[in-house]
């Protein structure tokens, strides 16, 4: 018996083309040929679109494990770059960006206003009211600036010295851009044409008690203004709502907080009573608004020694921050919603 050829059922098979039957037309010549007409077929029914081919479904999947394993052998083999002040670009966006996104997008549902008062190049400090017990608004105003900024500029945050006293902790804050918060750092980084961050506040805006939520506190001696004038960058005030209820405050064990070296220990309606569990924030809905940015470019060259000049300008950053902070409250019409 002669071997049968097996025709795949994923293959086209070529269909027989059927001839067409003919009839004769009388007349006085040879007989017209006029084909029949075929029956009509029926209009095909709508059904569900074809999915796409499994392998147009693995391009995607393919792609990023690919670009998953390039990462880590970079990691392994350093092929990586830091700039002086620790700062790594790569990591920042393939990994730190996207742990902090789903507590941004998903659980405090940050609100951006304002983002194009952020410079679209060159240096910008901008300046922010801290507050939440744990300073998370920091590295939620990070993400704010990345994602919303139609240039994903990268926002530099000036930290206490605290940040980099801690282990692990300290290793990440550098890897994801911050910087010991005084002059010099943060002068080099604005004259470089970088984003800083500050949140003049310190300790007290985020060690605060509950009942003084939302009230700025002093800004110290105006170091800030000093740095812009000297780089004759833009400051642009910045009001955070929403950090303030993640851990209300409602006492701090100063005793304790001696013993341990920490500025303050604070107790909350869930910590320390629920153990882990009360360090857990509570979900509240967060806006974030940048101001109209405040030249410092015009002053002359011995401006920011000028004491007076100095006042002036950080009394205008506050106000206009603790201004913008009371309007946000009253448009917000719940803590969660």
């Amino acid at each position: 018996m002669a071997d049968a050829k097996v025709i795949p059922f994923d293959e086209d098979r070529p269909r027989r083309r059927m001839p067409r039957r003919v009839r004769a037309v009388p007349g006085p010549g040879p007989a017209e040929q006029e084909p029949l007409a075929p029956a009509p077929e029926p209009a095909p029914e709508p059904g569900p679109e074809p999915e796409a081919a499994p392998a147009e479904r693995g391009d995607g999947w393919d792609r990023r494990i690919a670009g998953g394993l390039a990462f880590l052998r970079r990691r392994v083999t350093g092929e990586y770059e830091v700039d002086d002040f620790g700062y790594d670009k790569e990591l920042t966006d393939q990994v730190l960006m996207s742990l902090m996104r789903p507590l941004y997008d998903k659980y405090f549902r940050v609100e951006v206003k304002g983002v194009e008062n952020i410079p679209a190049e060159g240096g910008a400090l901008i300046v922010a009211n801290h507050s939440g017990t744990l300073p998370l608004d920091g590295l939620m105003l990070q993400v704010a600036v990345h994602d919303h900024h139609p240039a994903e500029r990268h926002l530099r945050l000036l930290a206490a010295d605290l940040v980099f006293m801690l282990p692990v902790v300290n290793e990440l804050a550098r890897k994801a851009g911050h910087t010991l918060a005084c002059a010099e750092d943060a002068q080099r980084l604005l004259e470089a044409g970088e984003l800083v961050g500050v949140m003049p506040e310190g300790f007290k805006g985020i060690g605060k008690p509950f009942g003084d939520r939302y009230k700025l506190q002093r800004f110290g001696r105006g170091g800030f203004v000093s740095t812009a004038l000297r780089a004759g960058t833009p400051i642009v005030p910045c009001s955070i709502v929403g950090a303030e209820e993640i851990y209300p405050m409602v006492g701090n064990a100063k005793t304790l907080a001696r013993l341990l070296g920490i500025p303050y220990f604070p107790i909350t309606p869930t910590f320390p009573w629920l153990g882990p569990l009360g360090a857990v924030p509570l979900p509240t809905k967060w806006t974030i608004q940048f101001g109209e940015p405040i030249p410092t470019d015009g002053y002359a060259a011995e401006a920011a020694e000028d004491p007076m000049l100095m006042f002036n300008l950080t009394d205008q950053v506050r106000e206009q921050i603790q201004h913008t902070l009371y309007k946000l409250l009253v448009q917000r019409r719940s803590v969660f919603f």
